[in-house]
Order: C-alpha cells, then sequence, then structure tokens
C-alpha cells in the first residue's frame, strides 16, 4: 500500500495505490497522520482512489477517520468495485464519493455542432456527447446536468441520459437521442418541410416561455449570467461601452419563465416528430425578451465568417428561418406589433452579439477586435435609437 500526499492553499490531496486491508492499514493510517502533520491548515481533504485496488472494512474504518477529522472530505476517482463496497456498506449516503470517470474517444466521430463551450459530436448512432473547451471544470459540466434534470422536470424537451466522461485532458456529456439529427440538418434534407420546422421551432420556444419556473427549483436567473457575462468581458470594452449594455439589458423586466438561452437551431434535435434540446449550459429563468434576442443574435446577426459550420445553414436561409419562426412565435399580432417585438428582440441581441467573448478567455485578438468594432456600428452609433427601443421592453407582459 502507498500513500502520497499533497498540499496547495489549505487543499490536501492524499492518494492511495494497492490494497487498503487488514494487513496495510494500520501502517496506512499512520503514514497519512504523519503526511497531514507536515501541512499547514487543512480547509478540504480529497482521498484519490484512482489506485486503490481493493478495500476492507479496516480501510473502510480510515476513510469513516478521515471523515469525522476534517468535515470536507470526500473520495474521488472511485472505481465500479470500491464504489460498490461503499455503496452497500453505506458510505456513500455519509460522505461525499465520486465515481472515476470512463474515457471516450472520439476520433473519426462527426461533428454535429460547434458552440462557445464545446463541441458536440455523434458517437453512434444512438449516442451524441458534447466535449466540453479545455478549462471547463467538473463542476461547470455538473451545473449543465443539474439544470438539465431539473428544466426536464419543468416540462423542457430533453434528453436526460446524462453520463460524465473524459475526452482526452476534457470532460464530456454524453447523452442518447434516439435516431436523432439536428433541426439544421433536417431543413436542408427537407426542404419542402421548411415553413413545419420553422412552426415547430417556435413551438419550443412558445412551450417553454409558459412554464414558470418556482423558486426552489435548481434553475439560475438568466439576468445574473448575463451580468457576469458582461463583467467578464469588461476587459476588452471601455467604460461607456460596458455602462451601455448593462443600461440595454436591465432594462429587460423581471420575470420566471423558463429560459434556455442558447437555442440556435444546431441546439434543437428532431426525434421523431418531436424537437428535443441539447446544450443546457445557459439555462435560467427570466423574461422571454433574452431567449429571443440570444437566439436572434446567433442566427440573424451572427459575427463571424463561420455561420454555416455553427448554424448548419447557409446564413440566408439560417435568417429566413427565424424570421418564419419568430412570425409563428408572435401568430395572431397585426403587421405594427410585430415589427415592434422584432425591434426590441433585435436590440437584445445587440449585447448577446458581443457578451459570448465571455465564454473563453483564448478567443485570437482578430475575433475580438471584429466584435468591437461591430459593437460600435451596431451598437454606440445607434445608441439614442436603442435606448429608445429600451423603454418599450416594460410593456411586453408575460
Amino acid at each position: 500500500m502507498e500513500i502520497t500526499t499533497n498540499y496547495l492553499d489549505g487543499n490536501a490531496i492524499v492518494a492511495m495505490a494497492g490494497r487498503l486491508d487488514t494487513a496495510t492499514s494500520q501502517q496506512a493510517m499512520q503514514d497519512i497522520e504523519e503526511q497531514l502533520k507536515a501541512f499547514g491548515p487543512i480547509n478540504e481533504l480529497v482521498c484519490d482512489a484512482s489506485k486503490l485496488e481493493y478495500i476492507s472494512s479496516s480501510g473502510l474504518r480510515i476513510l469513516l477517520m478521515l471523515a469525522k477529522s476534517y468535515p470536507n472530505f470526500r473520495i474521488i476517482e472511485v472505481s465500479p468495485d470500491i464504489y460498490q463496497v461503499l455503496e452497500m456498506t453505506g458510505f456513500a449516503q455519509i460522505m461525499k464519493v465520486e465515481k472515476a470517470l470512463r474515457t471516450i474517444n472520439i476520433d473519426g466521430c462527426d461533428i454535429m455542432g460547434i458552440g462557445g463551450v464545446g463541441t458536440v459530436y455523434r458517437i453512434d448512432e444512438d449516442t451524441i456527447i458534447k466535449v466540453f473547451r479545455e478549462g471547463t471544470t467538473l463542476s461547470e459540466v455538473q451545473s449543465e446536468i443539474n439544470q438539465s434534470k431539473a428544466s426536464f422536470l419543468l416540462g423542457m424537451p430533453t434528453a436526460i441520459s446524462f453520463d460524465v466522461v473524459r475526452v482526452g485532458s476534457q470532460y464530456g456529456l454524453v447523452y442518447e437521442l434516439l435516431d436523432a439529427d439536428t433541426l439544421s440538418t433536417c431543413v436542408l434534407q427537407h426542404p419542402e418541410r421548411f415553413d413545419d420546422y420553422a412552426r415547430q421551432y417556435a413551438g419550443v420556444f412558445r412551450k417553454l416561455h409558459a412554464i414558470e419556473v418556482p423558486e426552489n427549483m435548481n434553475i439560475p436567473s438568466a439576468m445574473d449570467r448575463v451580468h457576469w457575462a458582461i463583467d467578464r468581458i469588461s476587459q476588452y470594452f471601455d467604460t461607456q461601452s460596458i455602462d451601455l449594455m448593462l443600461r440595454i439589458m436591465d432594462s429587460i423586466p423581471p420575470a420566471h419563465r423558463l429560459l434556455h438561452c442558447d437555442l440556435q437551431i444546431k441546439n434543437t434535435m428532431m426525434q421523431g416528430d418531436e424537437l428535443m434540446m441539447i446544450d443546457m449550459g445557459e439555462v435560467g429563468y427570466g423574461h422571454p425578451l433574452l431567449d429571443l434576442g440570444h437566439a436572434y443574435s446567433a442566427m440573424v446577426t451572427f459575427v463571424g465568417e463561420d455561420y454555416d459550420k455553427v448554424i448548419g445553414l447557409p446564413r440566408e436561409m439560417g435568417i429566413r428561418f427565424y424570421e418564419r419562426a419568430l412570425e409563428y412565435y408572435f401568430e395572431g399580432l397585426d403587421a405594427a406589433e410585430f415589427a415592434h417585438r422584432k425591434e426590441q428582440i433585435a436590440t437584445v441581441s445587440t449585447v448577446r452579439g458581443v457578451s459570448w467573448l465571455s465564454l473563453s478567455d483564448s478567443f485570437p485578438a482578430f475575433v475580438i477586435q471584429n466584435s468591437k468594432e461591430q459593437f460600435v456600428e451596431r451598437v454606440v452609433k445607434q445608441k439614442d435609437k436603442l435606448l429608445a427601443i429600451c423603454e418599450t421592453f416594460k410593456d411586453w407582459k408575460v
């Protein structure tokens, strides 16, 4: 049995390798105590069980003593065999236990979509995987799972067969969508159903926006994320521009409706006759104006030359599809009121057109510069007109 420890900023890791049984447990506990005494104050103690081959009742008592001595104690990278022991003995219920993640190879897999936080691949005919960009933490991935499950319980049509995996040095989410294609693929393959698909797409928005999110659900505020994103991109913009972004977004009335916040066409998949949503990392509650503005930014005022790759449709077709969907979303409004709603949505989209830079610190300089120039043309030079439109946001009742 080999024990190694590491310490950084109040966090200690104890790695166990080998068999933790009657013959080794006493020496193992002695080694752990001696090594931990050499550290400073310990705020969190993590037991890395990735190389733990076997554990007996004597080994379990060591885990129990560590858990009692260090309130912030957890066991990570637990193999299926060890996890079964911890679960059967009740240890998995009295302490934090994290299973080891299985590893998936995506070499040769078809890319289904590319977004700001990751890329979606098809593993086989039944399964897809979202691979998060480098630097995404396990807690961020877990947050997406939690939000997806909560959204599903509220009635959002999304798959819930999530499994966190490793893809090289990155994390991935695996879920099943039986015989499903992205909506953009369906539109390309069946152009005769263009209007039908646009109506279904609009119907997903309407279904979401009809759902009132209870305060006790595990769904975050979409507006809180907006503020976080604007704060993150303040490194690229002057104070006046940041203030203008905040004025626009803070004009949106408060609401508790369910929002996807990144529902561009390639984040919907057609499973049979039902549209299912994927890429749930930005799900939140708020006003529908925010959701529609985000999608407008992606599909109508997209910044960049790779529209076809990100959206999955030629630019002209993608713009026409979203605008047709808006007509279905607002079906029944007269022409003047519809035009006004579209102006409001376009105004919100101007901020989303740059706030997506918050998704990474590694965007090329030319991408950042292009976004800044677009912001000047679309927002700064149109400031008075946009702020006048913002004054009308309060008239949009939900």
